[in-house]
């Protein structure tokens, strides 16, 4: 749609939300947050999407917030555009989504685009990316974002770039987990189209279930987690999906999961 800062389109099972604000470097505006929430919200709803990817146009993922608004906000004394524009409550639904959420990072990340990426599930990014928590440089921290970035890099390296606020490439964003993969540009699609390809053979409850799993297993008591998880594992094996699933292996063919899940 004309004057959009963000697309959404469903293909063949996948929603691709591209953020399109190349003046700004895809910065995160009021605008381009109400765009990508709304486009977020309508992807997550279409029982048509199986996987949502997200990226962006140009060589920047996202500059992350757009300073120039945060400017007028702060002298308007209205505080923090990021917060105005429910920036927690839509990294939320991307952690917190039932379906798999996969970031093409076309180009560089700052801050609260690494805090986009951060929420995804998967993230495979171009190898001349780069990466930095830059916040620390203009006087602020990585509050909002710091809560889907630590699960990932951990607090040793969370506190040295926090800190220093250094810029690091694909490669080492990949080494510490940030995000799974850094490619050559000419590869991104292939990669992505891969793990798009492995997500939609998987059941789409059976995909929530493992976002679940990764979600609430860590940090908890073995032995009483070892019983949630048996009983967790029974209602899956008695559920439709997994019936659909076993008899398909049995006859050697795809399973049919839009006929049992919903």
């Amino acid at each position: 749609m004309s004057g959009e800062l963000v697309h959404l389109e469903v293909s063949g099972g996948v929603a691709t939300i591209t953020l399109d604000s190349p003046e700004n470097r895809n910065a995160l505006s009021r605008r381009l947050m109400s765009d990508l929430k709304g486009h977020l919200d309508a992807a997550l709803a279409d029982e048509r999407a199986r996987v949502v990817v997200l990226t962006g146009t140009g060589t920047v993922f996202c500059a992350g917030a757009d300073l120039k608004e945060q400017r007028s906000a702060n002298e308007a004394r209205e505080g923090s555009t990021l917060n105005a524009a429910s920036m927690p409550d839509m990294l939320n639904d991307i952690w917190e989504s039932p379906k798999p959420v996969l970031a093409r990072i076309n180009g560089h990340a700052r801050a609260g685009g690494i805090g986009l990426l951060g929420a995804c599930d998967l993230a495979v990014a171009v190898e001349e990316a780069t990466f930095s928590f830059s916040e620390v440089r203009i006087g602020v921290a990585p509050a909002i974002i710091s809560v889907v970035s630590i699960p990932k890099i951990g607090i040793t390296k969370a506190m040295e770039l926090f800190l220093t606020g250094d810029t690091f490439s694909a490669r080492e964003a990949a080494a510490m987990g940030l995000i799974n993969a850094a490619v050559p540009a000419a590869d991104l699609d292939a990669a992505v189209g891969r793990y798009i390809e492995s997500l939609l053979k998987g059941g789409p409850n059976a995909l929530a279930a493992c976002k679940r799993l990764v979600r609430d297993v860590p940090g908890k008591p073995v032995a009483e987690t070892l019983h949630a998880m048996a009983e967790r594992s029974a209602s899956l094996f008695a559920s439709e999906e997994a019936r659909e699933g076993m008899v398909a292996f049995a006859e050697k063919r795809p399973p049919r999961w839009q006929e049992v899940s919903g």
